[in-house]
């Protein structure tokens, strides 16, 4: 099985717990991540404070013995199909990579406020067994949302008690793995709401299957189970603003942008990335968002939300977002679109007072969502950087909006 099912018992997440350790393998990789955070465990400045996180790479993982070790060993777990292995390789590879990548960005930054011209080679030993996990996993060679920075990226701290806030660590990161770090509370809470999307996936196929034989009252009661699924969403995103400093963001925003989204679109990546033994063009691929979760795209399609989007530039660019997922979460949310526009759903649920007014609740679920991550944005971002492009490589300012005027529009 891939390491992403869908299902109503985890819903959006992983099957399984992200692995933590790595197999001896992959010691060097495992210590140059440990050692890379601005702010070490001791609270002494790591590589990528210091400036020095290339150097070290070149030094210890560019070495042949080393990197032959490595490639035999992915090419072990790749025959093998261990899922789960090659899941925590993947979101390794990708911390490595923008580390690698955007370090002299990051660095730039901090000194002149300022971005700057990235590395624009991804030497060999990273570029090729990165490329061979993605293509194994079915991903883009670049750090994700769901496979890389955040759903892959938690470990329970009690593995006997649910996956909550409270009970989560993270693995990987680029400030500070410690819990009270903005970074950790910044990826931790979107795997507490998506803790939640098991709930929502229930409702939603239980919706379907009651339009489908005209079942009324299981319809609206899978309707009000979505609204109380979207509710613990929302009030778990509300947590962001206790756990993630607006003031932190930027101080690790820097390495989750991409490379994208295309030729002199991105001052960090004019002219791409050249992956060294993987393609002789440069490479573009957009940067780690949390647009790319199925949460909200998932219940804009069941409820037709996603029909009434105009054809312009900003629903393109969702579009292509929904691309950067796991792929049985794309054909997930594509199968209820599918569904739902086949059955009708709105159409039903017009057809009833209690069904729309339940209707009517769900979509102002989404337009709450849509309004924090709006006011997430504003706060977080555009108060603290005139930087026009977001990590996922959208106009900032107008992105967001265009998506909830087009929920506006459906209430």
């Amino acid at each position: 099985l891939p390491a992403f099912t869908i299902s109503r018992d985890r819903g959006f997440l992983p099957r399984d717990d992200p692995i933590i350790n790595l197999p001896p393998a992959f010691s060097a990789l495992d210590s140059l991540l440990q050692r890379m955070t601005l702010i070490q465990p001791d609270g002494q400045p790591g590589l990528l404070a210091q400036g020095t996180f290339g150097q070290a790479v070149m030094a210890e993982l560019c070495d042949s013995n080393v990197s032959l070790e490595i490639m035999k060993a992915i090419d072990l777990a790749i025959a093998e199909n261990d899922q789960n292995l090659l899941s925590a390789l993947f979101r390794d590879y990708s911390f490595l990579t923008s580390a690698y990548l955007l370090e002299p960005v990051d660095l730039h930054y901090k000194q002149t406020g300022e971005y700057c011209i990235g590395r624009d080679i991804l030497p060999a030993p990273i570029a090729v067994p990165f490329k061979k996990l993605a293509d194994a996993l079915g991903h883009f060679p670049y750090m994700e949302y769901a496979s890389s920075y955040a759903l892959q990226n938690f470990a329970r701290i009690n593995p006997e008690k649910p996956i909550s806030y409270d009970n989560l660590r993270l693995i990987r990161g680029f400030q500070d793995r410690n819990k009270s770090s903005s970074e950790s509370g910044f990826i931790l809470v979107h795997v507490d709401m998506v803790a939640h999307s098991g709930k929502l996936i229930s409702a939603i196929e239980k919706a379907l299957g009651a339009v489908a034989t005209s079942d009324r009252a299981n319809f609206n009661m899978a309707l009000d189970q979505m609204y109380q699924a979207y509710q613990k969403i929302n009030a778990s995103m509300h947590t962001m603003w206790g756990h993630s400093k607006p003031a932190d963001y930027l101080k690790f925003r820097s390495f989750i942008f991409g490379t994208g989204p295309g030729k002199r679109l991105n001052k960090m990546f004019p002219n791409g990335v050249f992956y060294e033994g993987v393609s002789n063009e440069a490479l573009y691929f957009r940067g780690e968002s949390g647009a790319n979760d199925s949460m909200i795209p998932v219940g804009d399609n069941l409820l037709e939300i996603t029909a009434r989007l105009p054809q312009n530039e900003f629903t393109a660019i969702l579009r292509d977002f929904r691309t950067y997922r796991p792929k049985t979460q794309r054909d997930y949310v594509e199968s209820v679109e599918a569904r739902a526009t086949a059955y009708q759903v709105k159409r039903f649920a017009e057809a009833d007072p209690t069904s729309l007014a339940l209707y009517v609740l769900n979509v102002d679920q989404i337009r709450e969502f849509r309004d924090r991550h709006w006011k997430f944005t504003k706060s977080y971002i555009l108060e603290h950087t005139t930087y026009g492009i977001a990590t996922g490589g959208s106009p900032i300012a107008t992105y967001l909006p265009s998506n909830l005027t087009t929920v506006l529009n459906v209430l």
